[in-house]
């Protein structure tokens, strides 16, 4: 039997990926200090790796596909085919981003006024390239960690962080100065296993399922009976993705309307619908839209 080895980000993505791929169909069970994962697919083999190693793996074919972030497939500079952007973290569903930051009583309030200036990050390479760019000479030293506190503690005078909401480089007491990328989650793949017709068709399976099963984290499913004289009032302000389902009810002069809407928009539109004569209303969450 072909199995395909596929990797999963170890880390702060690596919950949020394991219920993405159960949400899509595939049941990853962890085991204390395991690596190797088990998953309820014969088809498939899972290894835990660090996001920052993941696009290495991938290149070298020691991996024939993975997920990790934008981010560190640009720090390492890998040939690899990007199969689907995946827009999720650990809190959101939007891209997290890389940013500098200095001391919020630091004079410093553009990139330019670095010149000349110490900066942690764990992003060197592209750090390097954005600075080596403008034209910006920088001292740049790799941090193992707990970045924000290099700077407080005075042993840099900016770091360069990727975040989410930027909480925590607030509660550092930094200010951040400039964006340097946005970065979000990548299905990558190597290129000769996309060269091989069985693992092209199931990666670009686990692709589209993984992507179906985030676009259901942002609409629902809208399901109600409506009467036939307030019919075409009620599909007037109703939204779909295509267009609602309609069927006329058993022996009765009412329709089953049914239709898939952005999440945002059911707060405001069920009283409406309520009040225009729709009965029955159900709203219902969805697994995968595809």
């Amino acid at each position: 039997m072909s199995v395909l080895k596929v990797g999963i980000p170890k880390g702060s993505l690596e919950k949020a990926t394991i219920a993405l791929f159960e949400k899509s169909g595939w049941k990853i069970k962890m085991a204390a200090r395991n690596y190797f994962p088990e998953v309820d697919d014969p088809e498939l083999s899972v290894y835990i790796c660090r996001p920052q190693e993941m696009s290495r793996y991938v290149e070298d074919g020691l991996l024939d596909a993975g997920i990790t972030g934008k981010d560190w497939t640009l720090e390492n500079g890998s040939d690899i085919a990007v199969v689907e952007d995946l827009i999720y973290s650990k809190v959101s569903k939007k891209p997290t981003r890389w940013v500098i930051a200095v001391p919020g009583e630091s004079p410093i309030t553009s990139v330019e006024q670095l010149d000349g200036k110490r900066i942690s990050t764990e992003l060197v390479n592209v750090t390097r390239n954005f600075f080596e760019e403008r034209n910006i000479k920088v001292d740049i030293s790799f941090s193992w960690g707990a970045t924000e506190a290099k700077v407080v503690s005075g042993l840099a005078d900016a770091i360069v962080e990727v975040t989410e909401t930027e909480a925590t480089i607030r509660a550092h007491g930094l200010r951040v100065i400039h964006e340097l990328m946005q970065s979000n989650t990548q299905l990558i793949a190597n290129h000769k296993a996309l060269e091989d017709f069985w693992k092209k068709e199931k990666i670009d399976h686990i692709a589209m399922l993984l992507q179906g099963a985030l676009r259901a984290d942002k609409i629902v499913g809208l399901k109600m009976n409506v009467p036939e004289e307030r019919f075409d009032d009620i599909l007037e302000i109703l939204p779909s993705v295509t267009a609602p389902t309609v069927a006329r009810l058993y022996k009765q002069p009412w329709f089953s309307v049914e239709t898939v809407i952005s999440e945002h928009q059911v707060r405001d539109l069920i009283p409406q619908l309520k009040k225009i004569g729709a009965e029955g209303i159900i709203e219902y969450s969805l697994n995968k839209v595809i």
